[in-house]
């Protein structure tokens, strides 16, 4: 049964301090979910230390540590950049990798993306692997087409069983990111059950249903229930509504 996911993306917003703030006031509540649920919250790399510490003093918590980026080296002279053995020397065990930022601002391309899945896996974590069309393909119709490549070029070397074990798919259409707007929870249902056929296609039908595929544009604490409520969304990927612990606490709700 795939896991039914909110994870928050912080982006570069928190200092240490307001980040562990933030997740003191989240660990409060006593999170009760249940077994196939999960919580995951990605600061920046800055905070990534002090929250790791302080998610090992709530031993038994659901809420996990992920990372908003990664290197796809292992080490050596390449100024700022992060590695997957410094990560999971921090207890972090998932990384987002192809975030539309990422693609849009930094020019990462699908092949980059292969290599960083790579290095995500080869270091025994889960990386959150966001997909997703701008506004003109939308219009034009050509989202399916655009979102196949992305997984085909960055996905596809994978086998079945990494698939079905250590894999989530983040659909975030950036014309919903931060602007305000947000698919409908029909339009996210259709590119989820779309994104689910190809996987089915390409691994087999077990694969597929253990993929969890998070919704990623603007989900907030009205919208997330229904969003939540479809077949194939298994969940959200959160950015500006995770920055604060009554509205991430009230998606994470939605879950139910």
């Amino acid at each position: 049964m795939r896991k039914k996911i909110v994870a928050g993306n912080w982006k570069m917003n928190l200092t240490p301090d307001q980040g562990a703030s933030l997740v003191k006031d989240i660990l409060k509540e006593k999170l009760e979910l249940k077994y196939n649920q999960l919580v995951v919250v990605c600061p920046p790399f800055t905070g990534i230390d002090s929250i790791s510490k302080l998610l090992e003093d709530n031993e038994g918590t659901k809420v996990q540590l992920g990372s908003q980026n990664i290197s796809e080296k292992n080490s050596g002279a390449y100024t700022g950049e992060v590695s997957a053995e410094m990560l999971t020397s921090l207890n972090v065990r998932y990384a987002i990798v192809g975030h539309s930022e990422r693609r849009q601002l930094f020019n990462e391309s699908n092949e980059l993306l292969h290599k960083k899945v790579d290095a995500v896996l080869a270091s025994k974590m889960i990386p959150i692997f966001c997909c997703g069309e701008p506004l003109e393909v939308r219009e034009a119709n050509e989202q399916n087409d655009y979102v196949k490549k992305q997984l085909e070029e960055s996905l596809f070397h994978l086998n079945a069983d990494i698939v079905s074990s250590s894999l989530i798919i983040a659909y975030e259409p950036i014309w919903a990111i931060g602007t305000g707007k947000t698919a409908s929870a029909d339009q996210a249902e259709e590119m989820h059950a779309f994104i689910r056929s190809l996987l089915e296609e390409k691994w087999g039908s077990d694969a597929a249903e253990n993929v969890s595929i998070l919704y990623g544009g603007s989900v907030k604490p009205d919208n997330a229930p229904e969003l939540f409520g479809k077949e194939n969304v298994d969940g959200g990927l959160i950015g500006g509504a995770a920055l604060s612990a009554d509205s991430f606490l009230g998606i994470i709700q939605a879950m139910n």
